[in-house]
């Protein structure tokens, strides 16, 4: 997508500001960039101090006297250090259930650095680039600042705003607005669905009227929308003959339709517009700036508030845009007097840098209220949400520095590279972005890999060599199309995960860390059947060639389930022994300390008998002794 310049439109919106208001949606921030505490403005606009942001820093204009509210003095500068990639991530009440939001900024730049140059950077709202800062500015932009706004879709609980540095140059923001708007918005004809699309504004007049709105007069606009005079668009040689002239009109009476759903322009829009009175030729012409080779939607502002036309067809005009003649316009004939009555036309792929918008006369003056021109960009492709979610989990648990720019989405905008270290490509139906390789060889990163590594499906290529990264390699990678993984002098610990076997990796290498274990012989044919690795380093790993023999029972796990069987079964059997030993010396024990009592007619018997026994005994032993020694005895 091309780069866009919106320093014309800018230029002409200075010194202004948001007022809260009271909108459908009723959900409307404002933060001060660079400011420390909130405040309120003239306009009763609460503004909180500078939020959300990603890094940078802080900084006053060189003037502050020359501005009139505080949130236009303060303001926040990324300087390279911070990244090429910084963002402001807002919150939206959205929480997953989407809605439509305008987005104003103001940018200044005012000399504040001292460096008297104006940076050069590139601005995105959710993935998509939306404006285009090209050094040097304008002076009176430089010097005054100015604003710009759009309408957006986002599905989303915070809203991206990125900041991208060319060259070596500093991005700054000064203040920035987010109010949610109707969802139904400026309707209009054009393929795909408007969600697929953001409305930049180029340019917002009001007829007849000086400039008003928020930040400008306390008159309201739900949509925190303002409107510039149409002088500034209004060419000053308008084709006029037969004396005719430009005349400012008023309404007299209240306008019928306005503030209505679901764009909600306000009634002052009507009350005041021009037209070229006098005889004759009448012509209305407007050149608005653009950017060639985009398509814009133009929504123009009509009310009937002469009461000198009284019936259809009394005025009757041309509405003729870049020479071609796109519409017949009779307001009383389609709504009748002092009735809001807005038409809009998309005007495609322009070839100049001008738009030109002409009102001719068919009967009567031509007349018209106000005008709008949007530029329709299409929306960026953005990261896969879950490929994204593991992203953001693998910067925190690689602690990867500010200098790096690891902000908003990882992938998008696709004209701009992706997170520093990172590639993307688009799946393959070209609905989203993927992660395709990571290299963040030697940068000084100091934590662990995050298990949500294994949801980058599409990763081919991971090179997070030579740092101090430690704990285990994650189950998860390599599963799926890794083909190059290297991991080599850190630090990591543990047994090498099943998932480094698929038949997808041709280059291994993990030398030089603390690994432990058997190597799985899938793993280590990687370097048999033409690919390389390198597992060096690793006093811990064992049982393939160049590598120590493992030990009994040990396997790529630690030790092997039979191993773990034999050492439980002769646990069990020590156990065992245990057991019965302690069983045995506890019986013996109460064997020899207890005494069973009998009854002690019992005890009489049993005394007598063992009294018996014992003679008899006696006996026996001094016969057999006597007759050992050869006596023999004789029965008298």
């Amino acid at each position: 997508m091309s780069r866009f310049s919106l320093i014309f439109f800018l230029s002409l919106l200075l010194h202004y500001s948001s007022l809260s208001l009271s909108i459908p949606f009723n959900y409307s921030l404002h933060i001060d960039c660079g400011g420390h505490v909130n405040s309120t403005d003239a306009f009763h606009t609460t503004w909180l101090s500078d939020r959300f942001h990603s890094g940078g820093a802080t900084s006053v204009v060189s003037e502050p006297l020359h501005f009139h509210h505080q949130q236009e003095k303060t303001l926040r500068y990324f300087p390279i250090s911070s990244g090429k990639k910084n963002c402001y991530s807002i919150p939206t009440p959205a929480a997953g259930g989407g809605g439509r939001y305008s987005l104003r900024t103001f940018t200044v730049y005012d000399n504040f650095d001292g460096k008297s140059h104006s940076p050069s950077f590139d601005v995105s709202v959710e993935g998509t680039l939306v404006f285009s800062w090209q050094s040097p500015w304008p002076e009176s932009v430089s010097r005054s600042g100015a604003y710009s706004d759009l309408f957006f879709y986002s599905n989303d609980s915070v809203v991206n705003l990125c900041f991208y540095s060319i060259a070596t140059d500093s991005p700054v923001i000064g203040s920035l607005e987010l109010t949610q708007i109707d969802p139904n918005s400026y309707p209009y004809n054009y393929p795909k669905n408007s969600t697929n699309y953001i409305l930049v504004n180029y340019g917002r007049f009001s007829s007849g009227s000086d400039q008003w709105g928020p930040g400008f007069t306390n008159d309201t606009d739900f949509f925190g929308r303002s409107w510039q005079s149409d002088a500034e668009f209004r060419l000053p040689s308008v084709s006029i003959t037969n004396g005719a002239t430009i005349k400012a009109i008023s309404a007299i009476k209240n306008i019928l339709n306005a503030e209505k759903s679901p764009n909600y322009f306000p009634e002052k829009l009507y009350q005041t517009a021009i037209t070229a009175s006098g005889n004759g030729g009448r012509v209305l012409e407007y050149e608005l700036p653009v950017d060639a080779k985009m398509d814009y939607l133009l929504v123009f502002h009509f009310a009937e508030i002469d009461v000198s036309v009284t019936k259809a067809g009394q005025r009757v005009f041309d509405v003729i845009v870049n020479g071609d003649n796109a519409s017949r316009i009779d307001v009383y004939k389609e709504v009748g007097g002092f009735y809001a009555y807005d038409w809009s036309y998309v005007v495609k792929n322009l070839s100049s840098t001008t738009l030109s918008v002409r009102l001719e006369s068919v009967v009567g003056a031509p007349v018209i209220c106000g005008l709008e021109n949007y530029a329709i960009v299409p929306v960026d492709l953005k990261t896969v949400p879950e490929q994204a979610i593991a992203m953001r989990a693998l910067k925190a648990s690689l602690h990867v520095p500010d200098r790096m720019g690891w902000n908003g989405d990882p992938c998008a905008p696709t004209a701009w590279d992706a997170w520093e270290g990172v590639t993307c490509h688009p799946t393959k139906d070209e609905s989203n972005l993927v992660v395709s390789q990571i290299d963040l060889g030697s940068q000084g990163l100091k934590g662990y890999v995050s298990d949500q590594i294994g949801f980058l499906t599409n990763l081919v290529s991971l090179n997070l060599s030579s740092n101090s990264l430690g704990g285990n390699i994650p189950s998860g990678l390599g599963r799926n199309s890794l083909v190059k993984l290297d991991l080599s002098n850190n630090k990591f610990t543990g047994f090498l995960p099943d998932s480094l076997t698929s038949s997808s990796l041709q280059l291994v290498l993990l030398n030089g860390n603390l690994l432990e274990g058997q190597v799985p012989d899938e793993l280590y044919s990687i370097g048999v059947h033409g690919g390389a690795i390198d597992l060096s380093g690793n006093k811990g790993l064992c049982g393939v060639p160049s590598l120590p023999d493992c030990p009994l029972f040990w396997d790529k796990n630690g030790l092997s389930t039979g191993g773990k069987i034999g050492i439980g079964l002769s646990c069990l059997v020590i156990i065992c022994a245990l057991v019965f030993g302690i069983y045995y010396i506890c019986v013996k024990r109460r064997h020899n300390e207890y005494d069973f009592g009998l009854p002690h007619e019992l005890m009489s018997l049993a005394s007598k008998r063992n009294r018996y026994h014992r003679q008899k005994s006696l006996m026996t032993l001094e016969m057999e002794s006597q007759h050992a020694k050869g006596f023999i005895t004789t029965n008298d």
